[in-house]
């Protein structure tokens, strides 16, 4: 520890003596001899008179002497900022030298600075095995060649030696204190390699091997100077005073460039500043070239530097053009606050088109009603009647009841029901349908007879018992707000999904399935279908299903979270809160058991009628069926097996394969229906495999797969 610490008070010595000599050298003329120096009198014998007795002056006149003190005295100014720079240095590591030993420990920073010094074989000390740095040692003086502004090395003046950056400086002391000429006499010896000037006070014996010694550290001076450059990257060692260079700081440089290019080539694109543009490619192209795959700065070639710096000032321009960072920043911030709201008015325009997409009716369903609709009145009335009227009423046999205004979907339920019906003759449908699709829903069936099932068409006004003195929902259709909310666009909100609009609500075929026992007096179990479903599997066992008491038999849908009673009900009512439960499943409409014997004997209409009633302002819930279902049925419903019922494909494009083969009956819930367009392909040929596309009303009306 106390070699490092005179190591390190040797070091800033090192740096005193090198700006007090080096003017001697350059100006004085005469030989000099140093003597061994005390420490505290380095600094005033040089000058000081009284100090002389520390100075040997051979062959110099008093005359001399005063003008070499004038050119010292001048010269020591140019040095006084780095000779305060390392003094400070050395007081900073000096007191961390005392806190390490005052704990006990030793100075971290101080040994691994030194040991990096040794690492690198800096010429710092030079002598036998017992020489000391400070009084013990020979006083060396290297001055490093002038840089050239591309970094490689030029010999330079020893005159502008103290004014250049990036010089070596070590000094050694002698023990033999004498003059060498090159005649061989005492005196003073200069060797000149290449830029390199080394001054030392040598006796007769040793000058081969200082020569040998200095030869070396000129060599590994000029394999530094040709591998660094004024753009690297200087680490200064500020106790040695040396400067070194990290061997791939060149390459830094070069990629750091090329990021910052590739940055501004992205700005030029969107503002259109195509000669720039040009300009930074060329740029690149000749710094990426000359990069190749160097992994350190030796491998580069020599004229990396002009390159370097001909992108560099590239860049300088480039900036000058471009607001600063901040600006970019806030115009960034703004085009993402634009695009943020340009997608969100896309998504609401893209929502309504889909409504009014999953709302309109195909050409050619349209051409198929009013085609069928005409055959139908052109038909003799002898031949409008339905075979096994019998059956109807009859509860021993298995009844769907179906209500819907597109007759084509309607065949399909009733085609796929058939065709994996073990007994077809067993199964009795019941379709209720609105006046303007009567005529063409029975003129279907009446032309496509379904064998020994029998097959029931009512028309919803025949229900005269079905009006707004009975049922709340039909008065609150009819009243003015209902109407002005469903039909006139100024008093829905702007931020309210398009589908709470949908007329659809307002048909009374949507409210139907309420008013079963009353449709069906005489039937104890009624299997309920929507019209956009398809049956893939005998429906018979679900009649032997016992239910136990309750009303309604479906399959939940709380396998997934948006289907629990809190995403349909409003339970910031506090009617809905202290009546349902947020996380109980919800099921679903489309396919549903009804024994309608439990439910005359619970009075389950009535009870509909009630939350009816509580929700005319619409407060309770949004939608016309499923919340209503939901809090009609609420301990009423019997969940069944996931088999019997998929849901999810008129929206979900990713359900299992396997569950939609294996269910009995598959739903296209959702506005991608299996007879729009905007239907998912990849579902509709369960759909399509029921239409018998051959059929001469189809082909009238160009309806194909």
């Amino acid at each position: 520890m106390l070699r490092r610490r005179r190591r390190c008070r040797g070091a800033v010595l090192l740096l005193l003596l090198a700006s007090v000599l080096a003017p001697l050298v350059l100006y004085g003329g005469s030989s000099v001899s140093v003597a061994p120096l005390p420490d505290s009198t380095v600094a005033s014998g040089a000058f000081d008179q009284e100090g002389a007795s520390n100075l040997v002056w051979p062959h110099m006149a008093a005359s001399a002497v005063s003008l070499a003190k004038d050119l010292i005295i001048e010269r020591l100014g140019e040095h006084k900022n780095r000779v305060l720079s390392a003094t400070d240095r050395w007081q900073v590591v000096e007191a961390g030298s005392s806190r390490s030993r005052a704990s006990g420990k030793s100075d971290t920073a101080a040994d691994s600075e030194l040991r990096s010094a040794e690492e690198e074989d800096d010429p710092v000390v030079v002598g036998n095995g017992s020489a000391r740095l400070g009084q013990d040692g020979i006083i060396k003086e290297v001055v490093g060649s002038q840089r050239r502004e591309d970094g490689s090395g030029e010999p330079g003046d020893s005159r502008d030696a103290g004014e250049q950056n990036g010089k070596e400086v070590g000094i050694e002391l002698p023990h033999v204190t004498g003059v060498v000429h090159k005649n061989g006499s005492d005196g003073l010896e200069m060797n000149d390699d290449s830029g390199l000037r080394t001054v030392g006070i040598l006796n007769s014996s040793s000058i081969k091997e200082s020569a040998t010694h200095s030869l070396s550290n000129k060599t590994r001076e000029q394999q530094t100077s040709a591998s660094n450059s004024n753009s690297a990257h200087h680490a200064t060692n500020s106790i040695a005073g040396q400067t070194t260079t990290l061997s791939d700081a060149t390459i830094h440089i070069i990629k750091d460039q090329l990021t910052r290019a590739k940055m501004y080539l992205g700005l030029f694109a969107s503002r259109g500043n195509h000669g720039f543009a040009r300009e930074l490619r060329a740029r690149m192209r000749d710094i990426q070239r000359a990069l190749g795959d160097a992994t350190s700065d030796r491998q580069l070639p020599q004229n990396v530097h002009s390159k370097i710096r001909a992108m560099e000032q590239t860049l300088v321009k480039v900036r000058k053009i471009h607001d600063s960072c901040s600006s970019a920043v806030n115009r960034i911030k703004t085009v993402l606050h634009s695009t943020e709201q340009q997608l969100e008015s896309n998504k609401r325009q893209a929502n309504y088109l889909a409504q009014v997409a999953a709302k309109s009716l195909p050409k050619g369903l349209h051409c198929l009603t009013l085609r069928l609709t005409n055959e139908y009145y052109f038909t003799n009335s002898k031949n409008k009647d339905f075979p096994y009227v019998e059956k109807l009423e009859d509860p021993k046999l298995y009844h769907y009841a179906l209500f819907s205004d597109n007759v084509l979907a309607a065949a399909v339920v009733v085609n796929s029901t058939l065709v994996h019906a073990k007994k077809p003759e067993n199964h009795v449908f019941h379709i209720v349908t609105d006046r303007h699709n009567y005529a063409a829903m029975k003129m279907w069936f009446l032309a496509n007879p379904l064998g020994k099932a029998a097959i029931q068409v009512q028309n919803i006004e025949e229900f005269t018992w079905l009006n707004s003195s009975y049922s709340p929902v039909l008065k609150q259709l009819e009243t003015q707000f209902m109407i002005n909310y469903y039909f006139r666009t100024g008093h829905a909100r702007h931020d309210e999904n398009p589908k709470f609009r949908n007329p659809k609500y307002l048909s009374i075929l949507n409210h139907l399935r309420f008013y079963l026992p009353e449709i069906f007096p005489k039937l104890n179990k009624v299997l309920f279908l929507d019209d956009d479903t398809v049956v893939q599997r005998d429906l018979s066992a679900l009649w032997l299903v016992d239910l136990k008491g309750k009303v309604n038999g479906a399959v939940e849908t709380c396998r997934q979270a948006f289907h629990r009673f809190d995403k349909y009900l409003n339970f910031s009512n506090p009617l809905i809160a202290k009546n349902f439960d947020p996380h109980a499943c919800g099921w679903a409409y489309g396919m549903n058991m009804f024994d309608l014997s439990e439910w005359r004997k619970q009075n389950i209409t009535e009870v509909y009628h009630t939350w009816q009633k509580l929700n005319e302002n619409r407060l309770l819930w949004k939608l016309g069926t499923l919340p209503a279902g939901l809090v009609t049925f609420w301990n009423r419903m019997f969940p069944l097996d996931h088999s019997w019922h998929q849901l999810g494909l008129g929206y979900n494009p990713n359900v299992n394969e396997k569950d939609i083969r294996r269910a009995a009956v598959i739903h296209y819930n959702g506005n991608l229906k299996p007879w729009l367009e905007i239907g998912l392909p990849k579902y509709r040929k369960y759909w399509s495999a029921h239409v018998n596309y051959d059929q001469v009303f189809l082909r009238e009306c160009n309806i194909n797969p």
